[in-house]
């Protein structure tokens, strides 16, 4: 009966009107209770404001609260905190002084990581910590401690409850696992090791989801399913991705986006030739290159990602100048591209993918739908209404598939441009996009978009917006607002 019971559990969905978790119901990223205003920003639609501490995790939205993550740099103290969700006002907030803070890209901060609630309790992933439950009265109910995480992105991996149980995949160089533990004690109740190599490109950030006993995880370099009632292995497919953004269902299919930094042309700027780089930049007309003339070159660079800071790789001169004579000679630079063609050959094309949820053991390569290899967000995780994907990149590209066939219905621009961090949403017939800088687009669903707003917030806005029962929430770098019609 018990195990029937979790069975059940884990395949409901979550209260009507609850966002319990990063990207809600599933981590679907659909909105529970319908439409939200069009139209919102400081001023306008504007039910309240609070001011929140750093943190680009999302805000978890459950019964009459709204919970949050945030940290405090000078004090090495990390918080979870808990809001009215009518008022905005703090109801309590706990505090754990760390040793030391979790490090990343600058991008990233210690408190990426989303809290997940059913109700009854709060949890809240940390790489600074670990894990710490919490009623929703503030009181401590239990934590894991964890080693510091140690990776290049950061571990902005956020858990979830699935029914007695709190679900945390955790990849960096110190540790790689999935991990169960009971959601009232914090009892180990399985654990799977990683067997993948932990390396800088990986992010290990996207959010577990579940189809019925199937506990999905878009991991390193594959897409695996377990049994969510014993860790066991149910299916893997390897595939080209850094396991960045939280895959979703459709139909009888997991859809993934799997993205690495040179898995597509665009990503792959042209390597200029010697008596390119000669003619536009040799200065002094000795007929090579020296470190004041060389200019910037890309290896991989993220084109519509501008604000972004480390926003690409690029050739370092001294490993161009391979006998250390001050100048970069015609061979020398042709010996250099040849290690860089080779280096980028050995990556693999990404894309939008299709895995069939019932597949067993390891998936071969000729069931899995490649549904679209250009155009692919890195961050941002996909939506679908079933009938449509919708996914959204750096600059502000959207791009709409038909889930059955793969065709590509759209490619649009909407009036975000830059770095997208935040996963869009879809509340109504609209879907919610947003820019790092703080552009906030809707667009009307189905295979006719238009951009029927543009909103902009007053700071940058890289945690993904939630919304339920009609209410939109948005978490800047400063603040968090909550809009609603106000008729």
């Amino acid at each position: 009966m018990r195990l029937l019971l979790i069975v059940i559990m884990t395949s409901a969905t979550s209260p009507a009107g609850d966002w319990p978790q990063f990207r809600g119901p599933n981590s679907s990223g659909m909105a529970p209770g319908g439409a939200v205003p069009v139209e919102f920003g400081p001023g306008k639609n504007e039910l309240w404001k609070t001011g929140v501490g750093a943190g680009h995790s999302s805000p978890c939205i459950v019964g009459d609260s709204v919970y949050l993550t945030s940290f405090d740099a000078e004090q090495k103290r990390i918080s979870i905190v808990s809001l009215d969700r009518a008022t905005g006002k703090q109801r309590w907030a706990h505090h754990q002084t760390v040793e030391e803070l979790e490090k990343g890209h600058p991008s990233f901060n210690p408190a990426s990581s989303s809290p997940t609630s059913d109700g009854e309790v709060v949890v809240a992933y940390f790489g600074s910590w670990g894990l710490m439950c919490l009623s929703t009265d503030g009181t401590l109910k239990w934590e894991r401690q964890m080693p510091l995480t140690k990776s290049f992105a950061g571990n902005a991996t956020s858990p979830i409850i699935a029914g007695d149980r709190v679900i945390l995949y955790r990849g960096n160089y110190v540790d790689h696992f999935l991990l169960a533990v009971d959601r009232l004690t914090g009892k180990e109740l399985w654990k799977i090791p990683q067997a993948e190599p932990f390396s800088p490109e990986l992010a290990c950030t996207a959010c577990p989801i579940l189809h019925g006993n199937r506990l999905i995880v878009h991991s390193a370099r594959s897409l695996q399913a377990f049994d969510v009632l014993d860790g066991r292995q149910l299916w893997m497919t390897k595939c080209a991705t850094t396991a960045t953004s939280t895959p979703v269902i459709a139909g009888n299919e997991v859809i993934l986006a799997a993205w690495n930094k040179m898995g597509e042309p665009a990503l792959r700027p042209k390597f200029p030739t010697f008596e390119e780089l000669v003619k536009d930049h040799d200065q002094n007309g000795d007929g090579e290159i020296q470190a004041k003339e060389f200019p910037v070159i890309w290896i991989f660079h993220r084109p519509e990602g501008q604000e972004a800071p480390m926003n690409g790789g690029t050739i370092r001169f001294q490993r161009a100048d391979n006998n250390r004579d001050g100048g970069i000679s015609k061979q020398e630079w042709r010996r250099q591209l040849k290690g860089l063609e080779d280096f980028r050959s050995r990556y693999q094309t990404h894309g939008i993918l299709a895995v069939p949820i019932d597949s067993n053991g390891v998936v071969p390569k000729d069931k899995v739908r490649t549904l679209e290899t250009q155009g692919i967000p890195e961050v941002p995780s996909p939506l679908t209404d079933g009938k449509y994907l919708y996914f959204v990149k750096n600059g502000g590209v959207l791009t709409c598939l038909e889930v059955e066939t793969g065709e590509r219905i759209y490619r649009i621009r909407t009036e975000g441009r830059g770095t997208h961090y935040a996963s869009p949403l879809i509340a109504g017939t609209h879907i919610y996009t947003a820019a790092g800088n703080g552009v906030m687009s809707v667009i009307t669903m189905g295979p006719n978009p238009k951009v029927v707003a543009t909103n902009r917030m007053p700071d940058g806005v890289y945690a993904s917006p939630a919304a339920a029962d009609g209410v939109l929430y948005v978490r800047t770098h400063s603040a968090l607002y909550a809009f609603g019609r106000q008729d």
